[in-house]
């Protein structure tokens, strides 16, 4: 009889637990699901709605990307290279990107790997030949890719090799685009950060509306 009663009264406390765990797992489970669904509405819908407002107002043009925009048509981005092929234009630095905005990356190669350095040297050679300059005044950011394929900016020096050509190709005065590099040659940030170097896109712009002696040639920017 009391064996009979002892296991009675064990199967009743186990079903008694058994139905506090299943009822507590359901209460823990509600305010995690509450929370989870909260953070996904305040953190990844109102919290990007916000700041995308924000910036849009505040800064406006680059929150479009910093685009440039002539004559209804947008000619490219301030802050993004493109590759120009006509000889009347300055040249950027080479994209490992092929100038792709959605690939932009760098080639992570070492400068020992040999490919580089031969990737360099055949760089340098077409530059060279290019501009009618010898290999060793070829500047490095000529030849050598940015770590994000896409850096719109050369430096000055990298802009004058190319001013002979540019000159010649639409009829200018060596003086006329000099000034123009020099009127297009952004100091360091803040004074202090980074090289002093030339906005490609915005010096080509430039050259496009200089009136010169022949007919100026066609953007063939990407």
């Amino acid at each position: 009889m009391n064996r009979s009663m002892t296991a009675a009264s064990s199967r009743v406390i186990a079903a008694r637990a058994d139905t506090t765990v299943a009822v507590q797992d359901r209460a823990a489970l509600r305010p995690a699901l509450g929370l989870g669904v909260a953070s996904l509405l305040g953190f990844g819908l109102l919290y990007a709605v916000a700041t995308t407002g924000i910036a849009g107002v505040m800064f406006p043009d680059a929150a479009q990307g910093s685009l440039l925009v002539q004559d209804g048509q947008v000619r490219g981005s301030r802050l993004v290279a493109q590759p120009f092929a006509a000889e009347g234009y300055f040249q950027p630095r080479p994209s490992a990107a092929g100038y792709d905005p959605m690939a932009a990356a760098g080639s992570n190669m070492a400068r020992t790997n040999p490919d580089l350095q031969a990737r360099v040297k055949a760089a340098t050679d077409v530059v060279a030949a290019r501009e009618g300059i010898a290999a060793a005044d070829v500047p490095a950011d000529l030849v050598t890719q940015s770590g994000g394929g896409l850096d719109p900016h050369v430096s000055p020096a990298a802009a004058q090799v190319q001013v002979a050509r540019v000159a010649k190709a639409r009829g200018m005065t060596v003086e006329q685009v000099e000034a123009l590099v020099a009127a297009h040659t952004e100091g360091r940030t803040w004074g202090v950060l980074g090289q002093p170097r030339v906005n490609v896109l915005m010096l080509n712009v430039a050259l496009d509306g200089v009136k010169s002696s022949r007919a100026a040639p066609g953007a063939t920017g990407l």
